[in-house]
């Protein structure tokens, strides 16, 4: 797994891969994992990753794996035609690799940072012996998974009935949702590319653009440059519905 971005703290290190990371004793986050954290280890690794920085590589086996304590990170692949497909954005409290860490596998996606993030990693041996010992816990992991699974078939089956328009809007909604877990001030900010956008669909980054330009139009959107807010939620949600269409 390869890992870019700048350690927070130097109490000693330790190799993953071909970077060196500094590990942070027991006590040091005592304090910062909430009581309703349903991973609450407190042997971590913290680092610090900037927006677009590669988080870890698909087709890798790390015996780690990984919370989002701040900002957002894209989970994608590659589809037969060469495009990009970002399969999730997982917001703050997302979990990245534990599946593959419970059956030690290889990765099968790549995770880069969204947005400016901090991430707690942690020894794979540590979720693993929880998970033998614990009911409540393989239940927690258990439904964790199952929401995830559920949400990808959930769009997979939008995407095969619905037009572009409706499943932008869609995905416009569901993106501010989950932007909202990390900043619930500013749920209705989503800064995005408009290639990333078009990788969540997937569909071209032109026609994307086509259906943003008609969306702020009609006053549903505004926003450029990576950056879209939401002006009309109701309407978004006629759109995402198909119950209106944007001329």
């Amino acid at each position: 797994m390869r890992m870019d971005g700048a350690t927070q703290t130097r109490d000693y290190r330790v190799a993953m891969g071909n970077a060196a990371i500094s590990v942070v004793p027991d006590t040091s986050l005592n304090n910062r994992i909430s009581s309703d954290d349903d991973f609450p280890f407190c042997r971590a690794t913290i680092r610090n990753f900037r927006r677009g920085e590669l988080i870890a590589g698909a087709g890798v086996f790390v015996d780690m794996f990984a919370r989002v304590q701040r900002g957002l990170v894209s989970a994608s692949t590659m589809l037969p035609d060469g495009r990009e497909f970002i399969v999730e954005i997982i917001p703050r409290g997302g979990l990245i690799g534990e599946l593959e860490v419970l059956r030690k596998q290889m990765l099968n996606l790549e995770y880069r940072a969204s947005s400016d993030c901090e991430l707690y990693f942690f020894e794979g041996r540590l979720l693993r012996e929880r998970y033998a010992t614990d009911p409540q816990f393989q239940e927690k992991v258990f439904s964790r998974t199952l929401a995830r699974v559920s949400e990808l078939e959930r769009r997979i089956i939008s995407n095969a009935g619905s037009s572009l328009q409706s499943r932008l809007a869609a995905m416009l909604l569901r993106l501010s949702s989950v932007y909202g877990k990390d900043t619930p001030a500013n749920r209705d900010v989503l800064v995005i590319s408009q290639n990333d956008l078009a990788a969540t669909l997937p569909a071209s980054r032109e026609k994307v653009n086509q259906c943003l330009r008609r969306l702020r139009e009609c006053k549903v959107i505004d926003g450029a440059q990576g950056r879209i807010r939401i002006l009309n939620r109701k309407a978004l949600e006629a759109y995402a519905d198909g119950a209106a269409s944007a001329k």
